[in-house]
C-alpha cells in the first residue's frame, strides 16, 4: 500500500516527508522533515535546532468540516510550514532564505499537481487555491517562516445504520 494513502485519506505528512526526502533543493539546503502541532507548537523543531538549521513541518493536527449537500465530503486541512536559520538581523540573508523557500514551495506544487488525478481516482479532491503565507521576522527571531494549507475533500459515507446504536432511534425524530 502507497504509505502517502491511509485508510482512502490523502496522508500529508506521509506525503510532504517523501517531498523533503527527495527534493533536490531541499537536500542540498539540509532541510530537516518535522511533525509539529502547529504554528506555536514547533516542539520537534526546536528540539532539533542544534544539530539543523532548516525545517519543512508538517501539523500533525487537522482543520476542517463535513458537508453533508449532495455529495458528503469530509475536508481535511493540512499545515506545511517551511523554516529557515539566518543570521539574526541580515535582512539579505532572511530574503535569500525567503527566495530558497518559495521555491521549493513551487516544486512541491508542482509535484502535488501530478498527484491530483491519482488522488481523484480514490476520490480524494484538492481544492486547487494553495495559498503561500509568508510570516514576519519578528516571529522567530533569526529565522525566515513561511507555511502554505492545503484542503482535501474526502467522499464520506453518511449512510444511518440501525446496527451502529445500542436501540432504535426513531423516537428522536418524532
Amino acid at each position: 500500500m502507497d504509505r502517502q494513502f491511509l485508510n482512502g485519506q490523502f496522508d500529508a505528512g506521509n506525503f510532504f516527508e517523501r517531498l523533503a526526502e527527495k527534493n533536490l533543493l531541499a537536500r542540498t539546503h539540509n532541510f530537516v522533515f518535522c511533525r509539529v502541532s502547529d504554528l506555536t507548537g514547533f516542539e520537534e523543531a526546536v528540539n532539533n535546532m542544534q544539530e539543523a538549521q532548516n525545517f519543512i513541518c508538517v501539523a500533525d493536527v487537522d482543520e476542517g468540516f463535513m458537508s453533508m449537500n449532495n455529495t458528503p465530503k469530509t475536508r481535511s486541512v493540512k499545515t506545511v510550514f517551511f523554516a529557515m536559520r539566518h543570521a539574526e538581523g541580515n535582512m539579505s540573508e532572511r530574503k535569500e532564505c525567503m527566495e530558497i523557500m518559495r521555491e521549493i514551495f513551487r516544486q512541491f506544487m508542482s509535484v502535488l499537481n501530478l498527484t491530483r488525478v491519482k488522488l481523484q481516482h480514490k476520490c480524494i479532491y484538492l481544492d486547487p487555491q494553495i495559498d503561500f503565507h509568508e510570516i514576519p521576522e519578528y516571529f522567530f527571531s533569526g529565522c525566515a517562516a513561511a507555511y502554505y494549507q492545503i484542503a482535501v475533500d474526502v467522499f464520506t459515507d453518511i449512510v444511518y445504520r440501525n446496527e451502529e446504536w445500542s436501540e432504535s432511534l426513531d423516537s428522536l425524530f418524532d
